[in-house]
């Protein structure tokens, strides 16, 4: 049974850094494509970030390109989302997810089976 754990996050000053964590288990994640999605208050749950798990190869939301960066580490079956420059609002809940489709730009949530219980990022201003 595939288990993804969220960890990291909190209240930060906007412009400062946040890093979360994210620990998967339960399967070998070679094929798999992972990714990063946030929600805040009142919106739709928003695409952020995937990686291959296998190939490491990443891509972004327009709105993140250049502040955050995704990178994994297979010894530790552990997937990471670095934040820098932080905005208000960037304000969410930020869940981990895995797709064992293995296909890097799936943005829709619902493409994705396994998902983490989330982590609370708070920007302030």
């Amino acid at each position: 049974q595939v288990q993804l754990v969220e960890s990291g996050g909190g209240l930060v000053q906007a412009g400062g850094p946040v890093s979360l964590s994210c620990a998967a288990s339960g399967r070998t994640f070679s094929t798999y494509a992972m990714a990063w999605f946030r929600q805040a208050p009142g919106k739709e749950r928003e695409f952020v970030s995937s990686i291959m798990w296998s190939y490491g190869n990443t891509y972004y939301a327009d709105s993140v390109k250049g502040r955050f960066t995704i990178s994994r580490d297979n010894a530790k079956n552990t997937m990471y989302l670095q934040m820098n420059s932080l905005k208000p609002e960037d304000t969410a809940v930020y869940y981990c997810a895995a797709s064992a489709g293995g296909v890097l730009r799936l943005t829709i949530a619902r493409d994705y089976g396994y998902w983490g219980r989330g982590t609370q990022v708070t920007v302030s201003s």
